[in-house]
Parts: structure tokens; C-alpha cells; sequence
């Protein structure tokens, strides 16, 4: 895929979304989209990440993060649509 098929997104989520496996749970969903990037803690108790790949996927994710896992609570998802890719090779999750 040419990286002009892909973009790249960062996502603030806010709510219950810490020590409920959203992690874990981000990582799975974006493995299974196609999608590279990272999920991590924040201080002030939102969940970050960052992802590129194909458009559509990353609406999926979008959706997907609105939702979270069980025992999330989603209060609220903000989404800002990056300039140019990171050149991520692989999602992760950080601390």
C-alpha cells in the first residue's frame, strides 16, 4: 500500500478507560484493522494513542474507541487527524 492510501490519527480518550484493559483491548482491535501505531496511560487518566493505515480502518478504530472494552466507561473521544506518517512498524502498547 503507497502511503498516500494511509493517514494518521491521534486519539484522547476520556472516561473509565484506565485498569479496564483498554490497552490491551486498543491493541487487539488495531492489529486486527491492519492498523500500526501506540496506545498509552496519560497522567490525567485518558487513554492516547496514535495510529496510521488505511482510512476506513481507522474509522472502524474511531468507532471501536467510542465503545472500548466491557468495563470501560467512554465518556468522551477526541480525534485530530496528524500531518504526514510516523513510519510506525508495529501498534503497541506503552506505560
Amino acid at each position: 500500500m503507497e502511503n498516500k492510501d494511509k493517514k494518521r490519527v491521534a486519539m484522547r480518550i476520556h472516561g473509565r478507560v484506565q485498569g479496564v484493559f483498554f490497552r490491551a483491548s486498543t491493541q487487539g482491535k488495531a492489529l486486527e484493522l491492519g492498523l500500526y501505531g501506540f496506545v498509552q496511560n496519560e497522567p490525567d487518566g485518558t487513554v492516547y494513542l496514535e495510529a496510521e493505515g488505511k482510512p476506513e480502518a481507522l474509522k472502524e478504530l474511531e468507532k471501536w474507541a467510542h465503545q472500548g472494552p466491557d468495563r470501560a466507561r467512554v465518556e468522551k473521544v477526541e480525534v485530530e487527524e496528524k500531518e504526514g506518517l510516523a513510519g510506525f512498524e508495529r501498534f503497541e502498547q506503552r506505560r
